[in-house]
């Protein structure tokens, strides 16, 4: 029989599978004003890294970073050409570029609570 407690362990064990396989994308604002792009398979501890002063050579400098866009991959290939794809953009690009995609974003979110 299926009880709830193999529902639940089903439920977290996917749920950790996926955060597994995942990286991402991702994109902070210096204490400057500059971009910086990295990827990582985790956002949250790769932000605080970052502003523990111990992330990229880069943002050591340019404390405190704010993340302002992240996006998701299968795989941390796709992670990286991502990044490296984004790099080569204007900054001007990726502003407009994460000012789209944020935006696409809230209005999922809202449409979403309605």
């Amino acid at each position: 029989t299926v009880t709830i407690r193999t529902i639940f362990l089903k439920f977290i064990m996917e749920k950790t599978e996926e955060k597994t396989n995942k990286a991402y994308m991702y994109v902070v604002e210096c204490a400057d004003g500059t971009l910086y792009t990295g990827y990582t398979t985790n956002v949250e501890k790769r932000i605080k890294t970052h502003n523990s002063g111990k992330g990229a050579k880069y943002t050591r400098s340019r404390l405190p970073v704010k993340l302002i866009y992240q996006k998701s991959f299968d795989s941390k290939e796709a992670a990286m050409s991502a990044e490296s794809y984004f790099k080569q953009k204007t900054r001007q690009q990726k502003l407009a570029y994460i000012e789209e995609h944020t935006s696409i974003f809230w209005s999922v979110f809202f449409y979403l609570i309605r």
